[in-house]
């Protein structure tokens, strides 16, 4: 197991209802970022469509486990596929009968590593009036190691984050379509999620509006320690870094915070 990864992080405007542009230009960015070097690209939440839930009937599409299954979540796994990456960001998921707000990620062989369904909906968003809650948490063995999936209001649940780390992850990931005026809420969030946990958080947020809601950026790399590698602004970026996620060990045996938890306690 390597544990050298390179992440890029694809922070966009999404624009709303409007799949075709906004795949276009998430192809775009992921060209580039296997042109860097990247074995992971990550998306923001709902990239495809924003926030457009009502249109759910038209704009989901079932989850595809390879690129021949077809749909929008099959054109992602053919971009991963083409490029010889990880790609991953939620999408509106067909399932049932019902609605998910998806992140699915898809290896460089565009099979179907994992996928993780929302399960905090963030009701300031309306998600609960068109979207079902997700009913499992996602931990996922990838090359470089354990791996926990979440999507934007999961970010405040740490109950979630720390059932990862007990699981063993030591990157998380996390789309999201974070708005102002909350900006200081994510960035110590995300930070408090990698210190406590001791562990690699990479988080893509959007940029742009979509009705009264206007979304900051601000995607981010923190390590173990809780230092920020990278940091976009409020515009639209392609961050790309190189981690070591042997540094989650290190931390982890200098600071036993899991060998001194009192889980009988509490």
């Amino acid at each position: 197991m390597t544990t050298q990864l390179t992440i890029s992080l694809a922070q966009m405007d999404c624009r709303l209802g409007d799949p075709e542009t906004n795949f276009a230009h998430a192809a775009a960015l992921i060209a580039e970022a296997a042109r860097r070097g990247s074995d992971l690209v990550l998306l923001p939440e709902l990239w495809s469509t924003a926030y457009a839930l009502d249109a759910a009937p038209v704009l989901a599409s079932p989850l595809a486990n390879s690129p021949q299954d077809g749909g929008w979540f099959g054109r992602v796994a053919a971009l991963a596929a083409k490029h010889q990456l990880f790609v991953g960001g939620s999408l509106l998921e067909a399932r049932g009968g019902r609605y998910y707000n998806c992140f699915a990620l898809y290896g460089p062989d565009g099979a179907l590593a994992g996928a993780y369904r929302k399960v905090h909906l963030f009701r300031l968003m309306d998600e609960e009036k068109y979207l079902a809650p997700g009913e499992a948490t996602v931990t996922l063995d990838l090359p470089w190691g354990k791996t926990g999936l979440a999507i934007c209001y999961d970010l405040r649940f740490p109950e979630l984050f720390r059932s990862y780390a007990l699981a063993g992850a030591r990157l998380m990931l996390l789309p999201a379509e974070w708005p102002h005026p909350r900006r200081m809420h994510w960035q110590t969030l995300l930070r408090a999620r990698a210190i406590e946990n001791q562990c690699f958080v990479a988080a893509c947020n959007r940029v742009g509006t979509t009705g009264s809601a206007a979304f900051f950026g601000s995607s981010a790399v923190i390590d173990p320690w809780g230092e920020t590698l990278v940091e976009a602004g409020e515009t639209e970026a392609l961050l790309t870094v190189s981690i070591d996620l042997a540094l989650v060990d290190s931390v982890r045996r200098r600071i036993p915070v899991f060998e001194d938890r009192r889980a009988e306690l509490y």
